[in-house]
């Protein structure tokens, strides 16, 4: 009988591409959604509420691995202290109702599988590379994964292996980082962001997919894993190569930091501020990346 992966954020960008990933390679999956969906013969449907503190139990206890890919997006919106709390609360309320369910009904996992992201490093632009050992920062992209990931970490304590994935941007066709740049670009208006030295640390969602997908079946694999390129792409680098795809050199001076801490205020420096991060750990567990070169990710992923 098919494995059963349990998804929450299973209806956004990655989520859509992993469900699709799962089920070619032979899991059946459910997803957490907030409305009504018709189930399909490979996807099942549960609801769930943060607000009222409520999954439906019976999504936890028939999964045999679950994948935590739910959070409010980091720059949506701009960083008020409502909006932080939503932040922080996205990516830890799910955690802890699927601990409590697992609790009380002694259900055990072959594997919880949490999403985290490379900010746990820090808004901070520098030479560093960061590996898995770094200390986590104490701003608040720091502060939010450092807790995100604790609460991963109470799942562990059931004996359950756990593996974290600290994602830096996902590139792909259509939606994710690109859908918010691109049109920009593609009108002839693209600029470089600040200074643009700072870096962009990045990754395919082919390729985090796959890295999820290896998580499930590698049964070595377990605490934090940097999942992303190590190019030294910076914001400067991706956007001239941005121009380029679309036919001329950028034009239009660098947007300058003032203006964009004016309009996104607090929120800013997670444009702003970029960290070098290794993939090395990674690598080292057995993973090749498909997609290396930033110019042709691009290319293949502009609609």
């Amino acid at each position: 009988m098919a494995k059963n992966v349990l998804l929450t954020g299973g209806t956004g960008f990655i989520g859509k591409h992993l469900t699709d990933v799962l089920i070619e390679s032979g899991f059946t999956v459910s997803i957490l959604s907030r409305s009504s969906r018709e189930n399909t013969p490979s996807i099942t449907y549960y609801k769930w509420n943060l607000k009222d503190n409520f999954i439906e139990k019976d999504a936890i206890l028939n999964a045999d691995y679950i994948i935590h890919l739910a959070g409010e997006g980091i720059v949506e919106k701009r960083w008020t202290k409502r909006r932080k709390k939503a932040i922080l609360e996205s990516r830890i309320k799910p955690i802890e109702l699927i601990y409590s369910i697992l609790k009380e009904n002694n259900k055990t996992l072959v594997a919880f599988i949490s999403a985290s992201a490379v900010g746990i490093y820090g808004a901070i632009t520098s030479q560093e590379i960061c590996t898995e050992n770094t200390p986590p920062a104490n701003d608040f992209l720091g502060t939010t994964c450092q807790k995100w990931e604790h609460a991963a970490d109470q799942i562990a304590l059931l004996g359950i292996r756990t593996v974290k994935i600290r994602t830096g941007i996902v590139l792909g066709k259509d939606e994710g980082f690109l859908k918010k740049i691109a049109p920009g670009f593609k009108a002839g208006f693209g600029a470089i962001l600040g200074s643009g030295k700072q870096y962009l640390p990045w990754i395919h969602v082919e390729d985090l997919c796959q890295i999820y997908l290896k998580a499930i079946v590698d049964t070595e694999m377990q605490g934090p894993y940097n999942a992303t390129i190590t190019d030294n792409t910076t914001n400067a680098t991706l956007s001239r190569i941005l121009a380029h795809l679309y036919g001329y050199s950028i034009w239009l001076p660098n947007i300058p930091e003032f203006l964009i801490k004016l309009a996104l205020g607090e929120m800013s420096i997670a444009v702003l501020k970029g960290q070098r991060i290794s993939s090395e750990k990674i690598q080292e567990a057995g993973f090749e990346f498909q997609y290396k070169d930033i110019e042709a990710t691009l290319s293949t992923s502009l609609s």
